[in-house]
């Protein structure tokens, strides 16, 4: 296909689709350099895409507005560009690609009375495909242009040096081995247990390594590290609340290793290609497993206790046969438990770190 004058990229989901999409304009970018592409995002997740040399421009849609004020931001939009690429099936995704450009192209959802007015405002309509890794899926977007290819995420940057990193985290990132630690996820459902976080810093720690945690911003996730760090509190440095999204994607660079739950920031470890180990619960892999910074050459397995890709370890409680549920936990609410998470060892995590030669005995 002739490239576009211009062309907008909708994605309007969480911090973590944010960072899967940035696969898709990456390839843009580098089959069409000179073509303006745009990204629409909502209000909050826009940080997943600072200093991204894909992009021309970012719109950010505020989260919670009424019917008036979305029309109004719609017409802000309108036909502004030529192409739009729709990677999620949502409502709004299609109603504000409509709305922006010419000629469309996305994702709709298989169930017809869900789908018609979707693939009627659309010239090209894919069939989502809800048995594929979202990376892959949403590469189905250049594909249908003509542009194929392996995908790779595009993680944000704040351009800091590493003497700047240093001033910032209080010890020299590059003369100093250091593990980034991230406890606390969006969700409780998929929290590893305290007692494991204790007991893996206290490892790291008899081994040389400088333990750095990370969290948002948000007051729930920072009672957590809390919680995690108990007396280890003055032994480990705390950067909870501390660093933008981009800054944080700039210290994972210098990383010995990450170790994390399903959320946004391992997905960013993964991208930026530092050594991650990646606690999975109640999620499929095969669909939202962090994706290598060199691409994902072999699909993830359903359900294994400890599988390699690339970059990435990613960790499971394989000896219980509702791994993975898809659910939002042992008692299906986002607040819930999850066995398979609160029985995943110490020593399992430890063992995946190793496998990343990690925290080997010296």
């Amino acid at each position: 296909m002739q490239a576009p004058a211009s062309l907008l990229l909708v994605s309007l989901r969480y911090l973590g689709d944010v960072l899967l999409t940035t696969g898709v304009a990456r390839r843009l970018r580098e089959a069409w350099p000179q073509v303006q592409i745009d990204m629409l995002v909502f209000a909050g997740t826009e940080g997943m895409l600072a200093g991204n040399p894909d992009l021309n421009a970012v719109h950010v849609l505020p989260r919670g507005i009424g019917f008036a004020a979305q029309l109004r931001f719609a017409l802000s939009l309108w036909n502004r560009y030529e192409l739009a690429l729709i990677p999620q099936t949502g409502d709004r995704p299609h109603v504000f690609g409509w709305a922006a450009a010419q000629r469309r192209i996305g994702l709709v959802p298989p169930v017809r009375k869900r789908r018609f007015w979707k693939a009627w405002l659309l010239e090209q309509a894919l069939d989502a495909d809800a048995s594929v890794h979202r990376v892959t899926e949403y590469a189905r977007l250049p594909a249908a242009l003509g542009l194929s290819g392996t995908p790779r995420l595009r993680p944000p940057s704040a351009g800091l040096s590493a003497a700047a990193l240093s001033a910032l985290a209080g010890f020299d990132v590059e003369k100093e081995p250091f593990v980034v630690l991230h406890p606390a996820p969006r969700r409780l459902y998929k929290r590893w247990h305290a007692e494991g976080w204790h007991a893996l810093i206290k490892a790291l720690q008899a081994r040389g390594l400088r333990v750095v945690v990370t969290a948002a911003p948000v007051e729930a996730e920072r009672a957590y590290v809390d919680e995690v760090l108990g007396p280890s509190k003055a032994a480990v440095t705390n950067l909870g609340g501390k660093l933008s999204l981009a800054q944080t994607a700039d210290l994972l660079h210098y990383a010995a290793a990450y170790v994390g739950p399903d959320t946004a920031t391992t997905h960013l470890a993964a991208a930026c290609g530092t050594p991650t180990v990646a606690l999975y619960g109640p999620t499929d892999p095969r669909l939202w497993g962090p994706w290598p910074a060199d691409g994902l050459a072999t699909p993830y397995e359903k359900s294994f206790a400890l599988q390699r890709r690339g970059n990435v370890a990613l960790l499971q409680n394989s000896a219980l046969a509702c791994v993975p549920c898809q659910l939002e936990g042992c008692e299906r609410h986002r607040d819930s438990y999850s066995q398979c998470l609160d029985e995943v060892p110490m020593e399992a995590v430890f063992t995946a770190l190793q496998r990343l030669q990690v925290g080997r005995a010296t």
